[in-house]
């Protein structure tokens, strides 16, 4: 298929070092309304080991309006730079400058921006009430003319910010500032400098200007430094932020505690932003985040964002040496900070709170999300190997499968191992932009390991397979466990072309139980399994074990191992790992909820009962929300996952719906018991904690169940637990009660609590974006007229990546109403994605996506979905090149 004009495929196989490096950036930025200013100073260096004297210097830009161009040598004067093939030539990516001299020399250049028309929210953009950016991954070239690549590392030694007094009170950038005043010519404006010590990618560059209210602190570094903190928002939101603040200075104490990494400036700002359409950017010293993942109260937010915020801080903190004092050498080596990262910010968010339960959310995700992306036609490596638009692989399996690998690292190594690779990694490349291999071979060198076989995670796109099979010697009394690792069958579904198919080291943690007692007779064991088949055994036992497979999900692989419905049942009450605890309480669930699709309506198996009732009445176990993850069935894109195509995806969403009806009705007794026993007292306190959360966590799911049937009994308990909540100022539960409300039949009780939701927001947009959520995600058999009418709500608006996702990331993840067999979901999904991508392009190409599932449902709706996708293939000329890259993946066999 022909590339739209401007779209390059890049391949990492052709890497090449810049033939320019730039050693010192200085900035003038004036803000004005309407038009800015950009008027920048790089001091430019020849890359002598690959590039000769005289070679040009490519610079990238975008939308940009070129004023100004000179050049100065070893200090001298700027001089003018002709247009013409021996000056400089505007291209369709940029610049081209011909006739440098081989010494260092100074280019200046001079551009005007338009903030406020940039709705690709990519560079610099006017959100709300202040200017701010967005410069990762390709942002920066919007901004001004530079080779916009991250191995180009400059320090910025001077960066002047000016902007109208009483409009933008508050200027913010990277590093430290080092001055600030009125401007002479102007005494309604204002500026300020800063300087950031360290060399940085462009891609880390941040400033922002604008009316703000923010919270004040301090942090004392374990050498003694005092590092000055600050959290910003839009005045009207500053009772919102102490949360925020305080998972930063746990982040800090963390991160020394457990890695020895210090901060290193003397202040460190966060500031909220409503337009922004990634969760958060760890630019040095300025950390920019969506508002959804900075604002917090407990009336506006729930024990989950509490959570998620305190994740996502420590993340974008913890970049301050996984990816900012550390960076990658090119964007295919997103995954060396990216997966990295994540797997600090989940061991940070489980020493914060309850390692297991973080530990299910993690792999509840990666189900979710990443099985399916690598089970269908996007499927790629943790590194990728080529790209067009690099804002596409911002995904899943870069994040949450590279997370998995990085921790396969701990897994073989333990704790002390994997910290001494962390540390040697730091030591060989601090300021420095280096590849995955690089921080393979560091862990390899620390541990004394040859890790070759391990770039295979890096190669391999596809979810590998592991079948399991065992057997018992009782006159040895040895037990041997087969593992064989299905090397290929993860990538089947994938083009020759993209396949890699060669066995992976994978740790594999097992334990085994002894059948009569439940107690463990081998506690947890990693088995390296390196070869296509390899057999294990464990010997000195008196009576044939039940293992326990992939504790803590070892690895990012799909298990197959003969287990019966006694086998989970036995895992479910008495496995020591308390991971495998609950998955095999999942196996209970996702077996369940296929027998159902497969047979239609049926009776639940007593066995499968009594387990679920097990875990219902278990008093003993303290944590809350691992008794809540382990009685909610698995969600249905990881259910779709796991059946064979051709999928009716509207009968597995009943099917499941089918599963929790019958549950409840066998345990509604039990259910409410327990309901009324986490039920808050009256004039209860409202408490933020793991503990709290983690009551309301199964109270909700209980309620979840009691709610299945939809009758009158349904609309009782769940508008009685709305006003309680409301009552008690309680975002959790309100947002939980009116979520089955929603399901119910549209009446007086529905409509008067959906009118009190959005009245008790006053307009604050992220409780508002949760109001729009719940509607768009009801189980209704007219949810797409409704989602319709919900665009034209006078609050919804296409510009705001938060708002649009409210409403259509939701529906397309509503199976009946977007798989509904008229194809009318995915008519609307197209149209709508060809209107997001006129604004932000990003946006839209996530949106895309949502057809990558046409190849596992059944035909009538494989036809419809491939239907819309020619119809948007069709529109080649007017789609951005990034959603043009993410349709040409998905069209590929049509």
């Amino acid at each position: 298929m022909a590339l739209e004009a401007g779209a390059v495929e890049k391949f990492r196989k052709n890497y090449q070092p810049p033939n320019y490096f730039v050693r010192e950036v200085r900035l003038d930025v004036r803000i004005f309304e309407g038009v800015s200013k950009v008027d920048a100073h790089l001091l430019c260096e020849l890359n002598a080991s690959v590039a000769q004297p005289g070679t040009e210097l490519a610079l990238d830009g975008e939308d940009l309006k070129l004023e100004k161009i000179e050049l100065a040598v070893d200090g001298g004067e700027a001089r003018p730079v002709a247009r013409g093939p021996e000056g400089y030539e505007l291209t369709d990516a940029g610049m081209v400058i011909r006739g440098l001299p081989s010494t260092p020399f100074t280019l200046r250049t001079v551009v005007s921006i338009e903030p406020e028309k940039n709705t690709q929210l990519s560079g610099l953009y006017f959100s709300g009430c202040m200017y701010c950016t967005q410069m990762e991954a390709e942002g920066f070239r919007r901004f001004t003319y530079f080779p916009d690549r991250p191995d180009v590392m400059s320090r910025y030694t001077a960066v002047r910010i000016e902007a109208d007094s009483e409009k933008c009170p508050v200027l913010l950038g990277n590093g430290n500032k080092i001055d600030e005043g009125t401007c002479t010519d102007d005494p309604s404006r204002h500026f300020a400098i800063f300087e950031d010590p360290f060399a940085k990618p462009c891609y880390l560059f941040a400033i922002v200007a604008g009316k703000l209210g923010g919270i004040q602190d301090t942090f004392t570094t374990a050498s003694g430094r005092k590092v000055q903190l600050a959290v910003y928002s839009e005045p009207g939101n500053v009772d919102q932020l102490d949360h925020a603040m305080a998972s930063v200075k746990k982040a800090m104490k963390w991160d020394e505690d457990r890695f020895g990494l210090e901060y290193d400036l003397d202040t460190f700002n966060i500031v909220a932003v409503n337009d922004f359409n990634a969760g958060a950017m760890e630019n040095k010293g300025l950390n920019l985040f969506n508002a959804a993942l900075t604002l917090a109260r407990p009336d506006t937010a729930t024990d989950g964002d509490y959570e998620f915020i305190e994740s996502v801080v420590g993340h974008e903190y913890f970049h301050n040496w996984t990816g900012n004092r550390v960076t990658c050498r090119d964007w295919f080596q997103l995954t060396l900070k990216e997966g990295l990262t994540v797997f600090r910010d989940q061991e940070f968010s489980g020493d914060m709170g309850s390692a297991v339960v973080k530990r299910v959310e993690e792999v509840r995700l990666l189900r979710a999300r990443q099985f399916s992306e690598d089970g269908g036609p996007m499927a790629h490596p943790i590194r990728p190997e080529s790209y067009i638009v690099m804002d596409n692989f911002y995904t899943a399996t870069v994040y949450c499968k590279g997370a998995e690998v990085i921790r396969m690292y701990q897994t073989l190594f333990g704790r002390e191992g994997f910290r001494k690779g962390m540390d040697l990694y730091f030591k060989r490349h601090d300021g420095c932009a280096v590849s995955c291999d690089d921080f393979r071979t560091a862990m390899a060198d620390a541990n004394g390991r040859d890790l070759t076989q391990f770039e295979e995670w890096y190669l391999q796109p596809g979810t590998p397979q592991v079948e399991a099979r065992s057997e018992w010697d009782a006159a040895k009394g040895t037990f041997t466990l087969h593992l064989k690792q299905k090397v290929g069958a993860g990538q089947a579904h994938l083009p020759e072309e993209k396949r890699r198919e060669k066995p992976l080291l994978i740790p594999v943690v097992v334990g085994l139980l002894e059948r009569a007692t439940g107690k463990e007779v081998v506690p947890s064991k990693v088995l390296e399994l390196t070869e296509p088949e390899q057999s294990f055994s464990f010997s000195d036992l008196t009576a044939e074990p039940v293992p326990s497979i992939l504790r803590d999900f070892s690895a990012p692989v799909k298990l197959d191992y003969p287990y019966t419905d006694e086998d989970f049942a036995f895992l479910a009450a008495y496995d020591t790992d308390a991971f495998n605890r609950w998955e095999a309480a999942q196996n209970i669930g996702s077996k369940l909820v296929k027998e159902q699709y497969v047979a239609g309506e049926s009776s639940l198996p007593a066995g499968a009962v009594s387990a679920f009732r097990r875990i219902l009445t278990d008093r003993e176990t303290t944590d809350l929300s691992l008794l809540a993850y382990a009685l909610t069935l698995p969600a249905e894109s990881a259910l779709l996952e796991t059946l064979q195509p051709p999928v009716d995806p509207v009968r597995l969403h009943e099917a499941r719906a089918s599963v929790r009806r019958k549950v409840g009705a066998a345990l509604h007794e039990e259910f409410a018991q327990r309901y009324a026993e986490l039920s808050p007292k009256a004039g209860e306190a409202l408490v933020i904690d793991g503990p709290s959360a983690g009551k309301r966590r199964l109270r909700n799911v209980c309620l979840g169940y009691l709610v299945a049937a939809k009758d009158d009994a349904a609309l009782k308990l769940c508008s009685a637990q709305f006003d309680e909540a409301r009552a008690r100022g309680c975002m959790t539960d309100k947002l939980a009660a009116l979520s089955h409300l929603v399901d119910l039949p549209c009446g007086p009780e529905v409509e008067a609590a959906l009118q009190a939701f959005y009245d008790d927001a006053k307009g604050d947009a992220l409780v508002v974006d949760k109001w729009f959520s719940l509607q768009a995600g009801a189980d209704v058999p007219d949810i797409l007229d409704r989602v319709k009418k919900l665009l034209e709500h006078p609050d919804f608006t296409l510009k705001n990546p938060n708002r649009v996702r409210s409403v259509v990331s939701v529906f397309k993840s509503n199976l009946p109403g977007f798989h509904h067999i008229s194809g009318s979901g995915y008519e609307f999904m197209s149209a709508i994605i060809a209107d997001v991508d006129k604004l932000n392009p990003q946006v839209a190409s996530k949106f895309a996506s949502c057809f990558s599932l046409w190849a596992k449902v059944d035909a009538a709706r494989q036809e419809l979905m491939k239907k819309q996708l020619v119809t948007l293939r069709a529109k080649e000329a007017d789609l951005s090149k990034d959603t043009f890259e993410v349709v040409s993946m998905l069209s590929k066999g049509i």
